[in-house]
């Protein structure tokens, strides 16, 4: 369920990014698969939930602000979650908060509620 690999297209990819030789490497390190689309510019990222948060904390971390568009780019993935994804990713976590839910996922606080009144049902 939260394997589910997300395909993201990247614009523009090696214009936008200054030293993207380093943030090529950098996603890849991650398991993410990275590649060109035939011969444009724009570029095709294929990751995981999970692996797109680690990127979006290494790149927002980084000191490098050309690389701050693909962070938000990537950021736009967490409203593509479902309750289920939600519930499983609360599971995971320690002591879940509404907050601590939101700040993770950028979910809703509806979705929120949600996700770890349905965790509590398993309890």
């Amino acid at each position: 369920m939260l394997n589910k690999t997300n395909t993201i297209t990247l614009p523009s990819f090696l214009r936008k990014a200054m030293k993207a030789y380093a943030l090529k490497t950098l996603i890849r390190q991650q398991g993410c698969e990275l590649q060109r689309i035939g011969r444009s510019r724009n570029w095709q990222l294929k990751a995981n939930f999970e692996q797109i948060q680690t990127l979006v904390q290494l790149i927002e971390d980084s000191n490098e602000v050309s690389w701050q568009w693909l962070a938000k780019l990537l950021r736009k993935e967490y409203q593509h979650l479902s309750h289920d994804e939600l519930v499983s990713i609360a599971k995971r976590l320690e002591e879940i908060t509404v907050s601590a839910l939101i700040a993770k996922t950028d979910c809703t606080i509806v979705q929120a509620r949600k996700a770890i009144d349905a965790l509590e049902e398993f309890d």
